[in-house]
């Protein structure tokens, strides 16, 4: 029997506690169901990662220069995401001097972010008064893994997917004619590293968002990996941010796919 290739380990190894079923499952209590005390309860448990929420006033900042510059118009390509998309103002700025300013491309990426965060920053104002021809999503490493306490869960892979399902969701509600290039989670950590698998399992359900139409889903998370699927340093210093290389990694990957989407 062929051995799966070493990169898929950890997925497999963490299948039996992440994967869900192929519909985007809510995390919820049937109705009636038994708690420790024997009563009963109707509570159900709320997906956080589809309920929109602001962060702190410097946060709200950005945000509001965001909503500022949409309503100055003049986008076609708008990156919408966390940390990772933040960073083309970083170790990317070159790379998006290059190819992407020129374009009237606008970067709309806030570090730290979760799905929630990106879910309220649509709902008030930042997609008003634009009509991007693509918008270039990426967003759900954050709402993975635990919180600081490292304890605490943050959401299931299903709730991750859910999310990222409602943000496609409100982009086509409020951008009609925009087209959506849904980019899988880039790989992060180590082999062995639990968030690996679950990005990767979240990947495989975000995936049948691609309707063929105005959502293309594309994963360019191996262009990043080593044969063995090792995520090397001189790619991502941090297992999880691109440094230049990195960045100029993504463009390249990316391009194909974002010049047919343009046309």
């Amino acid at each position: 029997m062929k051995k799966p290739p070493l990169w898929l380990l950890p997925v497999v190894a963490a299948f039996a506690f992440w994967a869900a079923p192929a519909s985007f499952a809510q995390n919820t209590n049937e109705a009636g169901q038994n708690t420790s005390s024997g009563q009963s309860t109707n509570e159900v448990v709320q997906n956080t990662a589809i309920v929109p929420v602001p962060r702190d006033l410097k946060w709200v900042a950005r945000h509001e220069g965001f909503v500022q510059e949409a309503k100055r118009g003049g986008i076609d390509i708008l990156f919408l995401g966390d940390s990772i998309t933040d960073g083309w103002r970083g170790r990317g700025s070159n790379v998006w001097s290059q190819d992407y300013a020129p374009r009237h491309a606008a970067n709309f990426g806030i570090g730290g972010d979760r799905i929630q965060h990106v879910l309220w920053r649509m709902d008030n104002g930042e997609l008003d008064g634009i009509k991007p021809k693509v918008v270039v999503l990426m967003i759900g490493t954050n709402n993975t893994g635990k919180e600081n306490d490292h304890k605490t869960p943050r959401n299931t892979v299903p709730e991750v997917a859910e999310g990222v399902e409602a943000v496609v969701n409100d982009i086509r509600a409020k951008l009609p004619d925009s087209k959506i290039l849904l980019l899988a989670i880039f790989p992060r950590g180590t082999l062995d590293d639990p968030q690996r698998a679950q990005v990767a399992l979240i990947n495989t359900l975000i995936a049948k968002l691609d309707d063929g139409k105005t959502v293309k889903f594309l994963d360019i998370g191996p262009k990043f990996l080593d044969f063995d699927g090792t995520l090397p340093k001189s790619i991502m210093p941090d297992l999880l941010h691109p440094n230049a290389k990195g960045y100029q990694i993504w463009a390249d990957a990316m391009e194909p796919t974002l010049d047919e989407m343009l046309k």
